[in-house]
């Protein structure tokens, strides 16, 4: 699965964890995405990954 929201384009980002001694290791903030039924611009429903931020923001048209 493409870690990615269908409509925003939202994806996971990088850093650094920081210690308290800061210490710098790498890691990944993954997006919030849920697997809905979607309407499409042609009409069609389709299943995909959409951001929850998306759904809130009144984006997505739900099956």
């Amino acid at each position: 699965m493409a870690r990615k929201c269908y409509y925003t384009g939202i994806g996971t980002k990088a850093g650094n964890n920081r210690s308290h001694s800061l210490h710098a290791t790498r890691r990944k903030w993954k997006a919030n995405l849920q697997k809905v039924r979607i309407v499409d611009e042609k009409g069609r429903i389709k299943r995909v990954y959409v951001s929850t931020r998306a759904m809130r923001a009144g984006l997505v048209t739900r099956a």
